[in-house]
């Protein structure tokens, strides 16, 4: 028989205390960011730490040129700018991602083009890029949402057709491979985030990687005051642009150091824990664990977990059973999440004609863009079915991914007591 459920009284299958949190902070780092106070630069991206961290990044990613900076939503926005959106130009972009992907496109005054995504994935759907293209179209974005890498070699293969270059965001995909090759210098220009929970952290930053000397120069200026110089026919001329100041810390450069020595092993880890967790979950019915395409190596920045009250042929509303689980889970120990509510085009930024929305940026040149949610069912679902199990990262291991194993069997083997 099972053990009594923890919301009527009984034992946690998670032990309190026992989920520790990201990232791990070894001696080294420690000892890395106080080797800061040794030298004199404390900033700029010429600093020593800062210079050694986009060389390595680089050559991690397989990319000829890495610009760091001061955030991840400002390396997305630089990285724009650099392969030229302008005013008025149109990005397409996935319905469902963190808001940064949608900001750095306002940012740089272009407007979203929204597009619904893969169910499995949840990263864009490259069978619905093409028909969001209009002469207007300027950028491409897929983002490997999740650590999961989008599908490159079709969405690139669209983007060359049209001309069009590809912007990617991974900012939750430090490490992530596709098809065997590094995430970084599969596109145009990718950008990271060095945000504190992110799989390489430097507390927060961010960085760009391109193999374009045009677009590294344009993105290090907007990155910096806004100069360039440009190499013509006859003479050198230094160009005075907008520049927007994302200069880095060298405190931040040294963290990320560290952290980088041991990138591989921890998202091997992470890997290892989220097969676990997904063979485990697909031996039971009403939830379900994360997807892996065979042209994929994620490095699980989340693992998602879908519900799925229809396996256990119960006439209940989805969003009711997911409250009901979710909360059983939680009471016993397993740490759940949900990090946004929404999808992008329907938060109140594109439907509160109070706001922003009264004069934006679509407007400029007779743009017609409308954000209707309904339009993206896809992402819609998503966000109804799905959550997040956190944990699922050093320094946790398999101890702990046992233990959310026990709280799932226990809350699914006793689902008439949980669902009231």
């Amino acid at each position: 028989m099972p053990d009594t459920l923890a919301i009527n009284g009984g034992t946690p299958a998670v032990p309190e205390d026992m989920v520790r949190s990201w990232p791990p902070i070894t001696q080294a780092d420690r000892d890395a960011v106080l080797s800061v106070f040794d030298t004199d630069p404390l900033h700029t991206r010429f600093a020593p730490k800062a210079s050694e961290l986009e060389r390595r990044w680089a050559d991690y990613c397989g990319a000829k040129h890495c610009i760091l900076t001061n955030g991840g939503t400002q390396s997305l926005h630089m990285a724009l700018l650099g392969v030229g959106v302008e005013p008025g130009d149109e990005v397409i972009v996935p319905a469902f991602s963190y808001w940064s992907s949608a900001a750095a496109i306002i940012h740089a005054n272009a407007v979203p083009i929204f597009v619904d995504i893969e169910p499995h994935t949840f990263c864009i759907d490259p069978d619905m890029i093409e028909r969001a293209i209009t002469p207007r179209t300027a950028a491409i974005m897929p983002v490997h949402i999740h650590g999961m890498p989008a599908d490159i070699d079709a969405i690139v293969d669209i983007a060359e057709d049209y001309g069009i270059p590809v912007v990617d965001d991974a900012a939750q995909a430090q490490g992530a491979k596709y098809r065997g090759r590094t995430i970084g210098g599969l596109t145009d220009v990718t950008a990271f985030s060095l945000n504190r929970l992110k799989n390489l952290t430097g507390a927060e930053g961010g960085l760009l990687t391109t193999n374009s000397d045009a677009i590294y120069e344009c993105a290090a200026a907007t990155g910096g005051m806004g100069r360039v110089t440009v190499e013509g026919s006859d003479a050198k001329r230094t160009f005075f642009g907008h520049g927007y100041n994302y200069r880095p810390q060298e405190l931040t450069a040294a963290l990320a150091l560290s952290q980088l020595d041991r990138l591989d092993e921890y998202n091997a880890r992470r890997r290892e824990m989220a097969d676990y967790l997904t063979a485990a979950l697909h031996h039971r019915f009403g939830i379900v664990g994360s997807i892996v395409p065979d042209y994929a190596e994620p490095v699980h920045f989340m693992y998602v977990i879908e519900f799925r009250p229809e396996e256990l042929r119960l006439d209940i509303p989805l969003a009711d059973y997911k409250a009901k689980v979710w909360a059983a889970l939680e009471a016993e120990g397993v740490p759940i999440c949900q990090w946004q509510q929404q999808i992008i085009p329907a938060m109140d930024f594109f439907q509160d004609e109070r706001g922003y929305a009264a004069t934006p940026a679509w407007s400029m040149g007779g743009s017609t863009v409308s954000y209707d949610p309904h339009d993206y069912r896809r992402a819609q679902e998503f966000v109804a079915s799905h959550a997040y199990l956190r944990g699922v990262h050093p320094p946790n291991g398999m101890d702990l991914m046992e233990r959310y194993v026990e709280a799932f069997e226990k809350v699914l083997q006793q689902i008439e007591q949980v669902l009231g």
